[in-house]
């Protein structure tokens, strides 16, 4: 991802904020609204001296706060070299600001949070500045994202691709074949989505070796922050004007982040195509959350109508957005299960749909990384080319030979079973004994997994910040793109980038899910020379192997 440290100036990058705001709303209207939730904010960091709560409200404005020493002080352009003393100043302002404008999550350690408005709240987790990322790269995975949006849609029609790529994988895999037993229901009734809706993000690292940008998946299901995203990206642009007189760091170089609005407007306008003003969106949840509406109350409270509208609580439902329904532990009983049937046989409009959830899967990527594959699905020439460009290398472990080579060189390769949410791959070693493990006993346990070649991002100094208390450290960074895309059985209504999300991870960590407490939203911010004759590092953040869905931390 580049480093923070004399950039040379011909280079042209930009800095990424990272953030990890919810964006579903905790009102008490339930499943039925969507807005972007706000929650107050506690904070560990003391007070600073001399620093009055008059100019910790102008945090957002542009008003300087150094003393005539700083100001005779250099430029810093590593956040390792940050003053003490402007670094507590800094912090304070950030958390404040969280404060102020809901860069917040729910406490897991308060048993108040979720129930009691205001109450069990914590900022999210994020990096104090942005992180330096280049900006043809990330131009590029912008420029790419309505691609796989299509590439997506089309997979999804595709059901006997779907059910073949995955027959393998359902016989080792139980949560696999649930789903596609729900999806070969779908083909044997002939059901059809005429109006179908993407919510995505793809995400990226930039390999140091061959600077390439190299996917690391990408996601169709509850594709999670561009709430906290969007913030994040406010709050260092908003530090950078404040403190620029000490900072090498030009916040007009922050690219502008509408993910949420975006996000909200591809909701919006797929419930104005169910053409029911009297419908809702509804937003499934987990358990834990308490808001909005979980599997189990859906089975409980759920119908379908004869016409196949899908009724909850007396609501006719335009739109499900799903939030929960991609891990195995979403389905602790039979409840959960026939509440997804339930939503997959009515004609509400899912994101996903039960095909949009399964051509997200890790085998679908592989599968599609073959030779040839790309081709069955797009057309035009250019396009192919440039998806082809960004995937990494993807191998089935029945290739005898890529599974030799990675016993003897572990450190090069990540097993990835199918699985969503970050903590579920296997690294180093342990992708050697689990290999010869299976290879012993001779199971089809191998059909569970994949083989994705490892992505060695560079490092970047950073301040992290977590539960009020900041940290130094030197992280790895990955770029996610979001995405939206909505059709009718005539034409495309919307299909385009969506703005952005940037984590950064420590390098000693080889997972990176925010939700699951590895990483950190950041902000990138592309670089260029400064007018102080400094080039100006970039922020971003990047995670391990595998993208966070979680909005809790």
């Amino acid at each position: 991802m580049g480093v923070g440290l004399s950039l040379p100036c011909s280079h042209t990058h930009c800095f990424i904020p990272t953030s990890t705001t919810p964006f579903h709303s905790k009102s008490k209207h339930k499943s039925f609204l969507f807005n972007p939730f706000t929650k107050s904010w506690q904070t560990h960091l003391p007070k600073p001296a001399n620093f009055t709560m008059a100019q910790a409200l102008k945090c957002g404005g542009v008003e300087e706060m150094e003393t005539q020493q700083e100001n005779s002080m250099s430029l810093v352009i590593d956040p390792h070299k940050i003053d003490p003393q402007l670094l507590q100043k800094m912090e304070y302002d950030a958390l404040v600001w969280s404060s102020l404008h809901g860069l917040l999550v729910g406490d897991t350690n308060s048993q108040s949070s979720g129930r009691v408005p205001g109450v069990g709240l914590v900022h999210a987790p994020f990096s104090l500045l942005p992180m330096p990322f280049p900006e043809s790269h990330w131009k590029q995975a912008c420029q790419i994202a309505p691609i796989f949006n299509e590439l997506v849609d089309r997979v999804s029609l595709d059901g006997k691709f779907l059910q073949d790529s995955l027959s393998r994988t359902k016989k080792v895999d139980a949560f696999t074949s649930r789903l596609l037993e729900i999806h070969s229901k779908m083909l044997d009734a002939n059901k059809k989505e005429e109006i179908r809706l993407g919510l995505h993000r793809s995400d990226y690292m930039l390999d140091e070796q061959t600077k390439l940008l190299l996917q690391i998946e990408l996601n169709t299901i509850s594709s999670s922050f561009p709430g906290l995203s969007s913030l994040v990206s406010e709050l260092h642009r908003s530090l950078l004007h404040q403190y620029k007189q000490r900072l090498a760091l030009n916040p007009e170089r922050i690219p502008q982040n509408n993910s949420v609005t975006q996000f909200a407007e591809a909701l919006s306008k797929a419930w104005s195509e169910y053409n029911n003003p009297r419908a809702v969106v509804m937003v499934v949840v987990q358990t834990e959350e308490r808001n909005m509406k979980t599997l189990a109350e859906i089975d409980a409270h759920g119908e379908l109508l004869p016409d196949g509208t899908l009724v909850v609580d007396g609501e006719a439902v335009a739109v499900v957005y799903f939030r929960a329904g991609y891990a195995p532990s979403d389905y602790p009983s039979e409840s959960e299960w026939r509440a997804r049937l339930l939503m997959e046989q009515s004609s509400a409009i899912k994101c996903p749909s039960i095909a949009y959830h399964l051509a997200g899967t890790k085998k679908i990527q592989q599968e599609l990384a073959k030779p040839n594959v790309l081709e069955r699905f797009l057309e035009n020439k250019v396009d192919i080319a440039k998806v082809r460009k960004c995937f990494a290398g993807l191998w089935s472990l029945e290739d005898s030979n890529i599974v030799k080579d990675a016993i003897e060189k572990p450190g090069l390769y990540v097993m990835k079973p199918q699985r969503e949410g970050g903590g579920n791959n296997i690294y180093g070693d342990d992708v050697r004994e689990t290999l010869l493990r299976m290879e012993k006993e001779g199971s089809d346990e191998d059909a569970a997994y994949i083989l994705m070649q490892r992505i060695f991002p560079s490092l970047s100094p950073a301040v992290l910040m977590r539960q009020g208390i900041s940290r130094k450290d030197h992280v790895i960074s990955e770029l996610g793109v979001y995405a939206a895309y909505l059709r009718n059985k005539t034409k495309v209504i919307m299909n385009e980038e969506c703005g952005y999300l940037m984590r950064t991870k420590v390098s000693s960590s080889n997972e990176g899910g925010v939700a699951a407490g590895f990483a950190q939203i950041v902000n990138l911010n592309f670089s260029k020379s400064s007018t102080r004759g400094h080039s100006l590092p970039t922020q971003g953040q990047s995670r391990g192997e595998d993208s966070a869905r979680g909005e809790e931390v």
